[in-house]
C-alpha cells in the first residue's frame, strides 16, 4: 500500500470517528425521540464504518497511530468548531501543537 493510500484511509477513518461521535452527540442532545433514535442508528452506523475502514487494510496499525491521532485531533476540533459552535482555548492549541508535532516525529520515525 502506498504511503498516500495509507494516509487517505487513515484521514477517512477520522472523519468517520469523529463525525460518529459528533452525530451520537448531537443524538444525545436532541429533544425529539425519533430524531434521537435516527441520530443514534447513524452514529452507530458511521462509527461501525470507522472500525470497518481503520481494521479492514493489512497495515500495523500501531505503527500509524500517531498520524492518526494528529487526523482525528485535527478532524475532531473543526467538527467542535463548525457543528457545535466550540471555539478552541488556547491551552487546546498549544496541546494540538503538540499532538501534532508528536505525529510528525512518529511518523517520521516510521519513514526508516
Amino acid at each position: 500500500m502506498s504511503r498516500t493510500t495509507a494516509l487517505l484511509i487513515l484521514f477517512a477513518a477520522a472523519v468517520l470517528e469523529a463525525g460518529g461521535d459528533a452525530i451520537v452527540r448531537a443524538g444525545i442532545h436532541s429533544s425529539l425521540i425519533a430524531s434521537r433514535v435516527m441520530l443514534f442508528v447513524l452514529g452507530g452506523l458511521v462509527l461501525f464504518a470507522y472500525g470497518w475502514v481503520v481494521n479492514a487494510p493489512p497495515w500495523d496499525f500501531g505503527k500509524l497511530l500517531g498520524i492518526y491521532v494528529v487526523f482525528f485531533f485535527v478532524v475532531a476540533q473543526l467538527i467542535s468548531f463548525f457543528a457545535f459552535g466550540q471555539k478552541p482555548t488556547t491551552a487546546l492549541l498549544i496541546g494540538g501543537a503538540l499532538i501534532v508535532s508528536g505525529g510528525l516525529v512518529i511518523g517520521l520515525a516510521n519513514n526508516n
